[in-house]
């Protein structure tokens, strides 16, 4: 009793285990014993393990599904280290400033089990087990990954100059082509030039002239 009302803390399922959901369970009584029954949302939770906390509202119920008794109330959780947690309760019940902390021991409430010893017939890894996994392997992966975007960059750089050089190389044919035939039709012209320095004189056939032999004829 605490306040003028009482509480019990716990788990909604108990024994809780890693991994498993669950929930934080709270029942709410009077002094004297009537369960309170209308504290609304003026009453909250905060889950801690260590440095960790978490908020959560409360609802009516018991369990993970449950309705409840009157005064039972429960927020889902499913946790996911072993070990103990602290449970607190803050706000207000009907006007009365409420703060209280309970925290999970062999006296309170059952502290959170790894759920690897009741696992059959193989062991999985916990949530938690593989987190930190893979925490350790992340730099491992970052400087591989880092390695081969380096790999590939320098790939890239020499396609590019690859590339280039191919580029320069077709230009370089290119022009050569092109002077080459430049140099093929000059030469052909050369040769076809005609001669311009007069024409050759008639040639002689050998045969008397036709006036002449008219001339001789009349005379």
């Amino acid at each position: 009793m605490v306040g003028g009302f009482g509480y019990v803390v716990g788990w909604g399922i108990e024994p809780a285990y890693t991994g498993v959901i669950n929930a934080v369970h709270v029942s709410v009584s009077e002094a004297g014993g009537p369960a309170v029954t209308d504290i609304g949302d003026s009453l909250r939770v905060e889950v801690s393990k260590g440095d960790d906390k978490v908020t959560l509202s409360l609802v009516p119920g018991a369990g993970t599904a449950g309705p409840g008794a009157p005064g039972e109330y429960r927020a889902l959780l499913t946790p996911t280290r072993p070990g103990a947690y602290t449970v607190r309760l803050f706000g207000t019940i009907r006007g009365q400033a409420v703060d209280h902390s309970f925290t999970s021991s062999a006296t309170t409430f059952d502290e959170v089990r790894d759920a690897s010893s009741v696992q059959f017939p193989a062991v999985d890894p916990s949530p938690g087990q593989l987190a930190t996994r893979i925490e350790r392997e992340l730099p491992r992966i970052d400087a591989r990954t880092v390695a081969v975007e380096a790999r590939v960059a320098t790939a890239a750089d020499r396609a590019d100059q690859a590339r280039a050089l191919a580029l320069a190389a077709i230009v370089a044919g290119v022009l050569g082509l092109v002077a080459a035939l430049t140099h093929i039709g000059r030469r052909r012209g050369r040769r076809a030039l005609p001669a311009t320095r007069g024409a050759p004189p008639a040639e002689r056939t050998g045969r008397p002239d036709e006036g002449a032999t008219a001339l001789r004829q009349r005379r």
